[in-house]
Parts: C-alpha cells; structure tokens; sequence
C-alpha cells in the first residue's frame, strides 16, 4: 500500500502523543513518527524541521485540546460548587487508568522544561483557576480564591490517587474534592 502524500497536522500531531503516551517522550522520533503515520521521514523533516520542534508542535497540539476540553466542561458544568466538582472530575477522566496517568507524568517534564510550553500551562491554570471560582459566584462565603484552592486540591488528588488506584479516578477526585468544600466552607 503506498505512503499517503499528505495528512492534516492534527492528525500527525495525534499520532505524535499517541507514540509519546505510548513509549515516553524520547520515543518520538521522525522514523517512528513515519512507521506510525504512514508520511515519509522526509516529509516530516520538512513540516517540522527538528525533533524538538516536532515535540513541541505536539505538546501545543496536546495543549490546544485541553482548553477546548475545559472550555466544554467549565460551558456544561452548573455555576455552583457542586459544578466546579463536576467540572474537575471530567477532567480527570482525560487520565485514564494508572498506567496512562503514570505514561502523562514523562509528558509533562517536557511542559516544564520549555518556556513556550509551561506559558501555556500557566494560562490553562489560570482559565481554568478562574472557571472553577465562576461556580462559586453566587456562593455566600466562598473564599475569594477558591478555584486556586480546588485547582490545587484537584491535582494533589491525582498524585494521591497514582499512590493507591484502588478507587476509578473520578471517584477519588469528587470525594476529594467535596472534603475541600466542606472544610473551606465550614469556617
């Protein structure tokens, strides 16, 4: 079967962090970019220039998801506290099992490690930061940074749960997360 002439970048760069997901970040390669894709190394030499640019490109990509992913949860989720819980909990879907969630935590060291790539993950955390505080808006009592708190309550949870998978994720996270609220608003 011949090599296709062409593919839209989303669908080499979902190709590229199903291999970087798959077998770590330092798997991408333009050949097995090619093996997987079915593109010539040649070609993705042209679009992508470097493996770091080709890495890059990917993370954005992965990026780019995730804004439209929490864009859909934080549209979909009720302006109420029980909603910013909704809303985190559909994110940690996204994780899967602990394997998968063990695979993500190589992906990002790489966000870390490029300023371009952690500007994005400070933007994210902030639409995100400001989302979750959008469901408490009509919440009396609420701590004026409560979606910094349960942002940070959010991940702390998926480091725990990586620990002892014992429960599905979601579980962990929703029972996690209202033991926040509930400390937060007794005061």
């Amino acid at each position: 079967m011949p090599r296709p002439k062409t593919l839209p970048d989303s669908e080499v760069l979902s190709a590229a962090l199903s291999l970087m997901h798959a077998q770590g970040p330092d798997a991408l390669t333009f050949a097995a970019l090619a093996a997987a894709s079915g593109l010539s190394g040649s070609t993705l030499v042209q679009r992508f220039k470097s493996k770091a640019e080709l890495a890059r490109a990917a993370l954005l990509f992965a990026w780019d998801q995730l804004d439209a992913r929490t864009e859909e949860a934080a549209a979909a989720a009720p302006k109420t506290p029980e909603g910013a819980i909704e809303l985190l909990v559909a994110l940690s879907g996204d994780y899967g099992g602990i394997e998968s969630y063990a695979e993500g935590l190589l992906i990002l060291r790489e966000d870390f490690r490029d300023p371009a790539l952690r500007a994005r993950g400070k933007a994210w955390g902030e639409r995100l930061q400001q989302a979750l505080s959008d469901c408490f808006a009509a919440t009396p009592g609420a701590p004026k940074d409560i979606g910094a708190l349960m942002a940070a309550q959010w991940q702390g949870a998926l480091i725990w749960w990586g620990f002892d998978p014992a429960l599905p994720v979601e579980e962990h996270v929703r029972r996690s997360l209202n033991a926040l609220i509930v400390a937060v608003m007794r005061q």
